[in-house]
């Protein structure tokens, strides 16, 4: 019994680490977070998405096997990624139509501190009780 509670235990951990390994990486490739091997921010938006889905499907093919503290792990990851996502698409859009952007002395874009957005921050400051059970409508059309 003690050695099924020790595998569940690392199990946990695993799933806690690969979710905590896409976020990261989603989080590199919209440029917003330095590559730790380059320490360089590298900009893919088509892999931040890639990744991003991953976690979809994660969470659509666990769905019933997961403790409740894994549910909400991967729902805020997916909500987080998903929010910030959107702000960088529309700020490249917005730029893009613009054509105006603001250059440094060096000639180079500007780079000023990136506009990260919670799910709480999103939700006008209420705690978001990360249950979306009840809700089957898909925010995600980047």
């Amino acid at each position: 019994m003690a050695d099924e509670q020790q595998q569940q235990i690392g199990q946990d951990e695993l799933f806690s680490y690969l979710v905590s390994t896409f976020y990261s990486s989603a989080w590199m490739q919209m440029g917003k977070m330095a590559n730790p091997m380059t320490d360089k921010v590298e900009k893919d938006m088509e892999q931040a998405q890639f990744t991003i889905d991953l976690l979809d499907m994660l969470k659509e093919k666990t769905e019933g096997n997961l403790s409740e503290d894994e549910s909400k792990l991967l729902t805020r990851a997916i909500k987080e990624l998903k929010m910030n996502y959107m702000e960088e698409k529309k700020k490249e859009d917005s730029s893009a139509n613009s054509g105006d952007e603001e250059k440094s002395e060096s000639g180079a874009p500007k780079s000023g501190p990136k506009n990260i957005v919670t799910p709480d921050e999103a939700m006008g400051g209420q705690k978001d009780d990360d249950s979306d059970s009840g809700d089957k409508s898909n925010l995600w059309t980047p």
